[in-house]
């Protein structure tokens, strides 16, 4: 219960914030979904605008299709949790500005700190770049394990990016894959 009360606290927090411009066009603060007591944790960027809509990450095109790998790789709803970089949708999809990373990194920081994932899984350029190295190419080192206190980490394409590039799907196939692999070491 501890974990839910730091989580609804936190969303709380988030919803009420004004730290960037983002604040003034959202509809919603898409905070995360998931299980708390999960080890594995998705990353993106930011919500679109089917999760501003919502407050709920990962419910548009690309959501649709993550959950198709999520069925491939045996992943329940159980044994995951979802969150953004940023809490907010930046207009038109547009990629998030540095500024607006900033002051949103926080929060997801204290999602970590919550929920304590074994692994986690940037979905995206933007995520990996941010969470494990600020010159990461998605296209050369997703699928690669990489290791922060004692967490496992991946990147692999963003599902926006699939849906853009249909050839990655294969590609994606085999790092989820990895990624199901992983979670049955545990």
């Amino acid at each position: 219960m501890e974990k839910t009360q730091a989580l609804d606290a936190l969303a709380k927090t988030c919803a009420a914030c004004e730290k960037c411009a983002l604040c003034q066009t959202r509809t919603n603060v898409v905070f995360g979904r998931g299980s708390e007591n999960a080890s594995l944790l998705f990353i993106g960027e930011a919500p679109g605008e089917n999760e501003d809509k919502t407050g709920l990450p990962f419910v548009g095109a690309a959501g649709k299709l993550l959950d198709r790998y999520l069925a491939y790789a045996e992943i329940g709803e159980d044994d995951y949790y979802i969150a953004n970089i940023l809490k907010c949708r930046p207009p038109h999809n547009r990629d998030p500005l540095p500024a607006e990373e900033e002051a949103c990194i926080p929060y997801l920081r204290e999602q970590l700190a919550i929920l304590q994932p074994k692994i986690i899984v940037c979905l995206g350029r933007i995520s990996a770049m941010r969470i494990i190295s600020p010159d990461f190419r998605i296209t050369k080192q997703h699928g690669q394990w990489f290791e922060n206190g004692g967490v496992k980490i991946m990147a692999v394409y963003h599902p926006a990016a699939l849906l853009r590039d249909p050839r990655k799907k294969e590609e994606m196939l085999l790092d989820f894959k990895k990624i199901r692999e992983a979670m049955l070491a545990l």
